[in-house]
């Protein structure tokens, strides 16, 4: 029987029964259950607990209701959690993410995987009626605009998990020059952190607490090594993720297309170069410098070392020197005066991602990072690998998505997903 089911015949029942009932408290007024969103959590390693699960463990009318992971150990650290937090046992474990996504008493979905799940699960799920917050970047331009596109059809709310778009700083520097206040716009200057350099590994058993197969999903076949798995590993080899680069560039360079007002489409043009640790499996780039320029004449440029991002403009510059570190301007009003009534205001949420994912999950309005826009931002740091690897300048069309005259730069905008998984139909 269905969650809401059950909660409609206790309701008849109660009313034709003539006999003295103990309700338990927690099944009425506010902390009713059907009154409670039910998340499932797909994912429970590092991030998966201590930022989104943690998250969602706070907020007072989400209920989460069950955990997967493809590690055993982790998923009982996550149901541990949950369990204790709740202090009442009933968190669900599943080792197949996809025993989630047919749950009917499930109304929405966190996915904390690694990169090259992120656009096969979430359609999965919003074929399912799920909405769905994710983990960014997705893998290849061609799945981005895929899971926008699915997103739109279904009318599912979706939303890219970064926290930017509700920290203050960022939100004060992108309303600042979308304002006006230091003048036209006319280069942006991003620093993001470098890759590293780790060495080649040696084949090893496969752990009886993994399941392997599963975690490489639509990756390619691959043998296992101890460090393949690891967070901090798998996001430099290119079968899972694009790098430190498209980790970072979700971030700042959100922010920047936000201030640019480029955020629903993208540059004309990118050039880029950059170094990889030759001869590892960690092959994506460590060191890279990529020049964007963008249809309305502002540029963009991004260099491996740091952390910063600054807006030069005819009047004036502002910017921060580090990650989430403070502001700094040409002139201090720039950044301290607020902005008036009659003035453009930008959609945040000072709560943070999870919290603006359940309110447009009652109200069925878009999140402050949508589909769409987190397609564009990882678009761009998908552009950048791409001249980087062929080395090249490449001219980009936004409107369709395609490199002019570059037929080996447009076969880069998708990879084939390993049998049976399929984008459109698993």
């Amino acid at each position: 029987m269905k969650r809401r089911q059950f909660l409609k015949s206790s309701t008849v029942s109660a009313t034709s029964i003539a006999l003295p009932t103990i309700i338990p408290s927690h099944v009425l007024g506010a902390d009713a259950p059907s009154k409670k969103i039910t998340i499932g959590m797909i994912g429970t390693g590092n991030h998966g607990i201590h930022r989104n699960l943690n998250m969602f463990l706070r907020q007072p009318d989400a209920r989460v209701v069950a955990v997967c992971d493809v590690f055993k150990s982790r998923m009982k650290k996550a149901c541990s959690m949950t369990d204790k937090h709740y202090d009442r046992n009933g968190c669900a474990q599943h080792a197949d993410f996809r025993e989630i996504l047919e749950r009917d008493d499930i109304d929405a979905v966190m996915i904390s995987t690694p990169d090259h799940w992120h656009a096969l699960m979430s359609a999965m799920a919003i074929r399912r009626g799920k909405d769905v917050i994710c983990e960014k970047p997705t893998l290849t331009i061609a799945e981005g605009r895929y899971l926008s596109d699915l997103v739109k059809k279904t009318g599912r709310v979706f939303q890219t998990s970064t926290e930017d778009r509700s920290l203050f700083i960022y939100h004060r520097l992108a309303e600042v020059v979308r304002n006006g206040r230091i003048g036209k716009l006319e280069r942006i200057k991003v620093t993001l952190p470098a890759g590293q350099r780790f060495p080649n590994e040696n084949e090893t058993p496969v752990p009886d607490d993994l399941d392997y197969d599963l975690w490489l999903g639509p990756a390619p076949l691959a043998p296992f090594t101890k460090k393949r798995t690891e967070r901090q590993h798998w996001r430099h080899v290119w079968d899972y993720s694009g790098g430190k680069f498209s980790d970072w560039g979700m971030h700042q360079l959100d922010t920047a297309q936000w201030a640019n007002n480029t955020e629903r489409t993208g540059p004309v043009k990118v050039s880029g170069r950059g170094t990889v640790n030759e001869g590892s499996m960690y092959n994506t780039f460590v060191d890279y410098e990529i020049n964007y320029q963008y249809a309305n004449e502002v540029e963009l440029n991004v260099k491996s070392g740091g952390t910063s991002l600054h807006f030069y403009g005819s009047e004036g510059w502002c910017g921060s020197k580090s990650w989430d570190s403070g502001l700094e301007a040409s002139k201090k009003e720039i950044v301290r005066e607020p902005i008036p009534d009659d003035g453009l205001h930008l959609y945040t949420c000072k709560g943070g991602e999870h919290r603006n994912f359940l309110d447009c999950v009652k109200t069925r309005k878009e999140p402050y990072f949508p589909a769409e826009i987190g397609h564009r931002c990882a678009t761009l740091c998908h552009l950048g690998n791409i001249s980087m690897r062929l080395d090249s300048e490449l001219k980009w069309q936004p409107d369709k998505e395609e490199f002019i005259s570059n037929d080996q730069a447009n076969s880069m905008r998708e990879r084939k997903m390993r049998q049976p998984w399929n984008l459109k139909s698993s």
